[in-house]
């Protein structure tokens, strides 16, 4: 099958890496032209302009906007709207507002042109193990594009499955999911952000605590010096707690036990603010994911050991680095 990609940074490459190992055909473009050739040489085809882009597509087309959320991706699909035809396709795969999708779908259609929304996680580490999908859209046009989400899953792989299943039909044991019409799909892909902050907050505690332990302000038959790496990866053996994020933190710690190299200033990419906002419009509480997104706030000002936790689960699954300080 064929797809178009614009936007090829850390996820969009090797979505279209991806995609070409499995056997299906892409076009790129970036407004930068050195990923654009790279991907070139290992079989995808380079579009100078967009417009050679969706040029070099067959009718009807499907084009993936992989661009940071706001006015970037807001400029691209408008742009790109006007050089599709009806029966075309424009799937966002970035971290959009999910309301910004519902607004953006009704326009297209008045094209005549499909918009799916598409919350993707998986980071760096999508082209080895393939990227979960949250869906949102219009049936038949997700129903058309199912080799290519088929392609970029991971597939159900040595998972166990769950129990109780048995009269349930669908993708997501292949680890992805139409979730509902427009906005749907970067709906759950927020509240699944949502959620990460909370776990990745709660490592980040219960480690700061570990750290503590041979503080010199407890009395000294009560102090531990207790080796994090040993117990990071200890954890990862049958415990309870056992996750990717833990293993990340595992092998932080195993690189450097004092994460000397972060400085533990935590960035917030949208998705922590927008799921509390869903929260106080639905009155529902969310106290830990709440906590979670100020204390995100509160590393910009006051750096403490947890936050370097959060700071090296952030670089080790999505490529994040921490922001350079002002010179």
């Amino acid at each position: 099958m064929q797809l178009g990609m614009v936007g090829l940074g850390r996820m969009g490459a090797n979505i279209v890496r991806r995609l070409i190992r499995a056997g299906h055909s892409c076009v790129v473009h970036d407004a930068n032209a050195a990923p654009g050739k790279a991907l070139a040489a290992e079989g995808a085809r380079n579009a100078e302009s967009l417009a050679g882009l969706v040029e070099a597509l067959a009718a009807p087309r499907a084009v993936w906007v992989m661009l940071p959320a706001g006015a970037v991706t807001e400029a691209m699909i408008a742009e790109l709207a006007d050089l599709l035809s009806p029966g075309d396709i424009i799937i966002d795969g970035g971290n959009s507002f999910w309301k910004d999708d519902i607004r953006r779908a009704g326009v297209l259609a008045e094209r005549g042109l499909s918009y799916l929304d598409v919350g993707t996680s998986g980071g760096v580490w999508g082209l080895e193990r393939g990227y979960c999908l949250m869906i949102g859209g219009d049936r038949a046009a997700v129903t058309r594009l199912d080799p290519i989400f088929s392609a970029l899953a991971p597939g159900r792989g040595d998972i166990p499955a769950t129990r109780h299943r048995d009269d349930r039909a669908g993708t997501a044991e292949q680890g992805y999911l139409h979730c509902g019409p427009s906005g749907a799909g970067h709906y759950v892909k927020m509240i699944h952000n949502g959620i990460e902050y909370g776990m990745m907050q709660a490592f980040a505690e219960g480690f700061d605590i570990l750290n503590n332990a041979g503080s010199a302000r407890l009395p000294a038959e009560q102090r531990f010096d207790l080796d994090l790496a040993e117990i990071a990866e200890v954890w990862r053996r049958g415990s309870v707690v056992t996750s990717w994020l833990l293993d990340l933190t595992a092998e932080a710690l195993a690189e450097d036990g004092a994460l000397s190299g972060f400085s533990g200033h935590v960035d917030d990419s949208g998705e922590g603010r927008w799921t509390v906002e869903a929260a106080i419009e639905q009155a529902t509480p969310a106290e830990v994911l709440t906590s979670a997104l100020y204390t995100r706030f509160r590393s910009r000002q006051d750096h403490t050991f947890a936050e370097k936790v959060l700071s090296a689960m952030r670089k080790g699954f999505g490529g994040h680095q921490e922001p350079k300080k002002p010179a």
